[in-house]
């Protein structure tokens, strides 16, 4: 496994991570909770140091789960988690809920309860509208989780530029996760290069395009109710990504799965630290991992995918 640094933080990570959405289990069908610990487990065996995890997931249950993983090993894991979506967006009167740092430093040690730990290495802002109040909030709750100790980078998740601009005021903003992958390409116009520019780590989710770039799905593909992709066959664009994962496929081998080749095309970028392609197996866990590998992509590799994929201008 290979490691890079987290921007300017200091911190050192694996270049693939565990993303713990899924392990929640309310947005990506079946999914079972021992399954899920022996996939953390398993990456931790195989190198991995970096868990990424929110307190809306499974509406806290993957929070709880990942505490089951750091116990014994909590120096083990660089562990990230998310606030700021956990219930209503606005009350009742249309005012953000998170309109003071009291209120984030509650959902943060609602987090730390769940995930049994005093301190959480990254934590992020999970809103991803630009609400001035909202901004001010999570800066001043920020800064004071950071003084106490309890947090050692912060950041937010969102593909906004505009919001880790207003995010960033005075260079307060270490990390930024955002969706990048080979049939996302957005990321590369603006948010990639202000982060390298920076010094900002740059977390990648999405990097398998919620499983469409593993190469398993087909137009006659079904998701249970319930699973965020459920509706996704009845859509143009879910066909279209489709052909054009096809025309990938011939730099696949036996030696690269359609998977590995998209978790490349994302670590081959400079400004990227870190991946967090999702795990409910220990064998999904192996397949993510042997990305990490050297070379990432040759010249040829790139020239198939430039004539493949393209990033929109904006």
């Amino acid at each position: 496994m290979h490691h890079r640094s987290l921007g300017n933080t200091g911190i050192e990570v694996s270049e693939i991570g565990f993303g713990a959405w899924a392990i929640g289990g309310d947005a990506w069908g079946p999914v079972e909770d021992a399954a899920s610990i022996r996939a953390m487990e398993r990456a931790l065996d195989l190198g991995v140091n970096f868990i990424d995890t929110a307190d809306v997931y499974g509406n806290g249950h993957s929070e709880t789960l990942v505490a089951q993983v750091l116990r014994g090993r909590r120096d083990r894991v660089v562990l990230a988690t998310k606030g700021g979506l956990m219930g209503h967006h606005r009350d009742p009167q249309g005012a953000p809920v998170y309109d003071r740092p009291e209120k984030v430093v509650h959902a943060f040690e609602e987090s730390l309860r769940r995930l049994g730990t005093d301190y959480v290495d990254v934590y992020f802002d999970h809103l991803w509208w630009n609400d001035p109040r909202e901004t001010e909030a999570f800066l001043m709750a920020f800064a004071q989780l950071k003084q106490q100790g309890r947090v050692r980078a912060v950041g937010v998740s969102t593909d906004d530029p505009e919001y880790v601009r207003a995010f960033d005021q005075d260079g307060a903003l270490d990390v930024v996760q955002l969706d990048y992958s080979l049939l996302n390409r957005a990321a590369e116009q603006h948010l990639l290069p202000y982060c390298q520019e920076r010094g900002i780590g740059v977390v990648v989710r999405g990097p398998l395009r919620m499983g469409m770039l593993t190469g398993k799905f087909t137009r006659d593909t079904t998701f249970p109710e319930g699973d965020v992709r459920h509706g996704w066959p009845r859509e143009a664009w879910y066909r279209e990504q489709l052909a054009k994962t096809e025309q990938l496929r011939p730099l696949t081998s036996a030696d690269r799965s359609m998977g590995q080749l998209a978790l490349q095309f994302v670590l081959n970028h400079p400004a990227v630290s870190v991946a967090i392609p999702g795990g409910k197996t220990p064998a999904q866990v192996e397949q993510n991992v042997a990305a990490s590998t050297r070379p990432l992509l040759t010249e040829a590799d790139r020239a198939v995918i430039e004539g493949v994929t393209q990033v929109a201008p904006t």
